[in-house]
């Protein structure tokens, strides 16, 4: 007899998602930027000022790529609604991010998501799960970014045969997953430091899960304290590989990919090393005060920029 505790696959890969709606304002930029520090050290940096202001008007705003993991937010809810996933929502794990920005992101639109799972893979303690959201601007029908999410869902594992798990992938699978940190001395290091509120201000941006900002759901979890989100630790660290190896320019990033490693509390250190190989920067963010590493990855670049 099946255990009907157990995910099923077949009714997991076949579900659709409805298409959704996602509206962002100048405002919304503005209040993303300040989430993941732009001016956080110094409010005039000419550098960061442009994501929060400019002397022509708001609409002229730059858009940090990172801003469109916001689009792919909703898409976790709804994994309660999934026929044939049997996981508990408190033991879910952000795994790993993958953006591709396909046009610059303008600082207002109206924008059609369409999500799919991309991905199912029995690990034996724990399912991989992962989500790709395509974001169309509604009124031209062009597609802005894609975004592929994948959660790790504790103790939701061990459903198919443990000589042959299941697994499965709508796209060829990334050999990011044998990147390495290169020996060799960075290209760029760059310190910056989160806020004691940081996870409060991120929040703001549609991020309301309360591990990040009640402390008994912390302590819960297993935490001394809320923690920081780990898209808001991306967010520190592409803005610091704008500002080092783009030299300002958000529009030079073509692909994002991160692996989230280990937590990080509002008020430590970011320090982000960089080594630019071609046209990829690899990267790697550890918490200052504890010397561990957070989060690793790379972004491809369409360009170097001129001053390299």
């Amino acid at each position: 007899m099946a255990d009907k505790s157990a995910c099923n696959p077949d009714l997991i890969i076949a579900h659709k998602f409805p298409d959704t709606t996602y509206v962002y304002t100048e405002r919304d930029v503005a209040v993303y930027a300040l989430g993941v520090g732009a001016c956080g050290r110094n409010a005039v940096d000419t550098d960061e000022l442009k994501y929060v202001y400019h002397e022509n008007g708001q609409q002229f705003i730059k858009v940090l790529p990172t801003f469109s993991t916001l689009f792919s937010l909703r898409g976790l809810p709804q994994l309660s609604g999934v026929p044939g996933l049997k996981f508990d929502k408190r033991l879910l794990l952000h795994g790993q991010q993958f953006i591709e920005i396909h046009k610059p992101l303008p600082s207002n639109a109206s924008l059609l998501n369409k999500t799919t799972i991309a991905g199912f893979h029995d690990k034996g303690k724990a399912a991989i799960l992962e989500l790709e959201t395509r974001s169309y601007e509604k009124e031209s029908g062009e597609l802005l970014t894609l975004n592929r999410t994948s959660v790790f869902l504790r103790g939701a594992g061990g459903f198919s045969d443990p000589s042959k798990p299941f697994t499965y992938s709508n796209y060829p699978v990334n050999p990011a997953s044998a990147m390495k940190i290169p020996k060799t001395q960075p290209s760029a290091v760059f310190e910056d430091c989160t806020q004691p509120p940081q996870a409060l201000l991120y929040r703001l941006s549609g991020d309301y899960n309360p591990l990040h900002s009640d402390p008994m759901i912390a302590k819960v979890a297993g935490f001394s304290r809320p923690i920081l989100h780990g898209l808001c630790t991306l967010g520190f660290a592409v803005r610091a590989i704008i500002k080092c190896i783009c030299r300002g320019h958000p529009d030079m990033v073509k692909t994002i990919f991160a692996r989230f490693l280990l937590h990080v509390y509002p008020g430590e250190a970011l320090i982000t090393e960089m080594w630019l190989e071609g046209l990829r920067v690899i990267y790697q963010v550890k918490a200052k005060e504890r010397n561990r590493a957070v989060l690793l990855g790379y972004i491809d670049l369409h360009r170097l920029a001129a001053s390299l």
